[in-house]
């Protein structure tokens, strides 16, 4: 240990990230101590990561977080998360970013502050590559003054901002790779019905709790989109087709548009949501190249509709992991599996139920049967606690007629997860 160099103590003591951790690590000895000083790059100050934390008062943490940054010189990754703390006086904020600027390359900053400090104005024109913030409020984005030139990746969870400051703090952004946002406060003008949002550069969106009218969106980079628990009468993306992963989870949208160009999609994943599936099937039917397709606990729009198994087959040929959960009824249930293709390429198959009922099993026979390759079957089911005679028979007759099913098909591995 004498003969490291104190280079690579600074890393060490780095991989701690724990503030607590970091301290008591650097008191070692004295090359410990010179490390710490000129060569950590790293530290995290998380109310989970030491209790003690949550018995100080605000001005307490303060002093603390000062104390701790001010003996470090070359900071490249800082991470505040205080949970129980209502909110922190804005000079000693100030100071910390101030202090750290020109080094940071990350920013996780989690703390609500007053008055107001506009981070966005301490951490511009300087080579931050990731900015996480929570509990704060943007307000006047400037782009030709609060440029961010390094910035790859952006999260804004519960933060104020307006639709034209987030829309300038993306122009704002040039090599912007990642933008997440968590249930933000997005103020919208009396003239300003849609929120516009363009990126070039944008490969990764994640949107989770947003309410708006209309949204759209320019990016001709977009890989990778995943929605959460969001509610809008519009959503649209322009670009060149580059979309591989769609994941859309508990989503209210009446107009969904994710451009013509879908022949790069890779993943497709729909849960609680609900769809016309002609149309829906239609927006992706040119994407050759699917690999994984999950509708979970989908309604459709038209109550005579059902996923039609033909059509999967035909349109995604490359497809090698099905996952399908939905309400069935006997009267459409043969439709659903009408036609004779196979899916020749699907070696996972994903099959669930919300309410048992005998269809279930006819339903599961029937995808086994297109499945020629098939090597592992997951049934998924919701057991209540209390159940009464009927539907105990109806679970004892799936678990014989699965059992009975299994046996022409030895070659596949079968799960069970129940909730």
């Amino acid at each position: 240990m004498e003969n490291l160099p104190v280079e690579v103590i600074g890393n060490i003591l780095s991989q701690l990230r724990a503030a607590r951790d970091v301290v008591i690590a650097s008191a070692t000895c004295r090359k410990w101590r010179e490390a710490w000083r000129n060569h950590l790059h790293t530290i995290s100050f998380n109310s989970y990561d030491w209790p003690f934390y949550r018995e100080l008062t605000p001005t307490s943490l303060e002093i603390l977080i000062t104390q701790t940054i001010f003996q470090t010189t070359g900071l490249q990754c800082l991470s505040i998360f205080m949970d129980d703390v209502d909110e922190f006086s804005a000079a000693p904020v100030i100071a910390w970013l101030m202090y750290t600027r020109d080094t940071l390359r990350k920013l996780h900053y989690n703390v609500r502050t007053s008055p107001n400090v506009n981070v966005i104005e301490k951490c511009g024109r300087k080579r931050l590559e990731v900015l996480s913030l929570a509990h704060n409020s943007i307000i006047g984005v400037e782009p030709s003054y609060q440029r961010f030139p390094c910035l790859k990746s952006l999260s804004l969870s519960y933060v104020s901002i307006s639709a034209l400051d987030l829309s300038l703090m993306l122009t704002a952004c040039p090599k912007l790779e990642i933008l997440a946002l968590v249930n933000p406060d997005i103020a919208m003008s009396d003239a300003q019905a849609t929120m516009e949002l363009i990126s070039p550069s944008l490969k990764d969106l994640y949107v989770e709790a947003v309410s708006l009218d209309k949204f759209i969106l320019e990016a001709d980079s977009l890989e990778n989109l995943c929605m959460r628990d969001c509610t809008l009468e519009l959503f649209e993306i322009i670009g060149k087709g580059s979309l591989r992963v769609l994941k859309i989870d508990d989503v209210s949208v009446i107009h969904l548009d994710i451009g013509e160009n879908t022949e790069n999609l890779e993943v497709v994943d729909v849960s609680n949501f609900t769809i016309t599936w002609p149309k829906f099937c239609n927006m992706i039917s040119k994407s050759l190249n699917l690999r994984r397709l999950r509708l979970w606990s989908v309604v459709f729009d038209d109550e005579d509709e059902v996923v039609d198994v033909e059509t999967i087959s035909v349109c995604f040929p490359q497809l090698s992991h099905l996952s399908l959960s939905y309400d069935l009824r006997d009267e459409i249930l043969n439709y659903g599996l009408q036609g004779s293709s196979h899916l020749v390429n699907v070696v996972v198959l994903e099959l669930g139920w919300t309410l048992i009922t005998d269809s279930f099993s006819v339903w599961v026979a029937g995808l086994l049967e297109r499945c020629p390759n098939l090597k592992k079957l997951v049934i998924h089911g919701v057991v209540s606690e209390a159940k009464n005679h009927e539907e105990c028979q109806i679970l004892a007759s799936f678990t014989s007629s699965i059992v009975n099913l299994m046996r022409k098909h030895m070659h596949v591995e079968i799960q069970f997860e129940y909730e």
